[in-house]
């Protein structure tokens, strides 16, 4: 087993942070939590679909990452497309009137930098570095 580097080992806790925030999150509002759904507003439910499957590849991404798994660095490269795509849909629901939060634009740009940058250090770390 290699050495677990700094980059490594910050990007998987991370990812897998951040997977478990979203799971609850996303979780509690599709469930129907009144206080959740509330506080949610005027959301957007495919983005919160989205979101709260890809919570699961998130934690698996970054157990994967933290094993240094050349297959971690595939699914956040997988992640940061899918979620990219998403947001171009988003951006599509509100140029054609949908409602929406302002908070979804802010949480979907932070998740597309976030998965953007644990895909290229991955890139970078696991998959160049191997090769």
């Amino acid at each position: 087993m290699k050495k677990r580097g700094f980059w490594i080992w910050g990007l998987s806790l991370v990812a897998v942070g951040f997977g478990v925030l979203t799971l609850m999150e996303g979780g509690m509002t599709l469930s129907g939590n009144d206080a959740a759904v509330k506080a949610a507003g005027n959301y957007v439910p495919f983005v919160l679909w989205f979101n709260f499957l890809a919570g699961f590849a998130y934690v698996i991404a970054g157990a994967g990452l933290w094993m240094q798994q050349r297959w971690a660095a595939w699914l956040a490269i997988a992640i940061a497309a899918a979620t990219s795509i998403t947001f171009v849909a988003f951006g599509v629901h509100v140029y054609s009137g949908g409602a929406y939060e302002q908070r979804t634009v802010i949480a979907m740009s932070l998740r597309t930098l976030v998965w953007v940058v644990i895909a290229t250090i991955a890139w970078c770390r696991l998959l160049q570095r191997s090769a």
